[in-house]
């Protein structure tokens, strides 16, 4: 059985540039790779998981975020260097607010 982890072995969080804490690149990471589920919709609402607490916005992200069933998962958009930060264009917020 393969033991949970918030994040996956790709990201870390440290301290960033852009605002508190943020996802950063831990190796090299190639175009449209799935990092992982950001957020679960439970009983209409969004559940953050961890991988969904530290991305930063930027509106030139690396990442985005996207819908797939009952969850938001988080794709990179480009190659991402290691030790670059996790940026995605924030819209949840007007998902939730609708």
């Amino acid at each position: 059985m393969k033991n949970y982890r918030p994040l996956p072995d790709c990201l870390t969080v440290k301290s960033s540039k852009i605002e508190g804490l943020g996802l950063f690149a831990t190796t090299d990471i190639e175009k449209n790779t799935v990092l992982g589920i950001s957020h679960i919709l439970y009983q209409k609402e969004y559940i953050r998981t961890p991988l969904g607490g530290f991305f930063n916005h930027s509106d030139t992200p690396n990442c985005e975020a996207y819908i797939k069933e009952d969850y938001i998962c988080l794709r990179s958009l480009r190659e991402i260097d290691k030790d670059e930060e996790i940026t995605v264009k924030y819209w949840l917020y007007k998902i939730i607010m609708e």
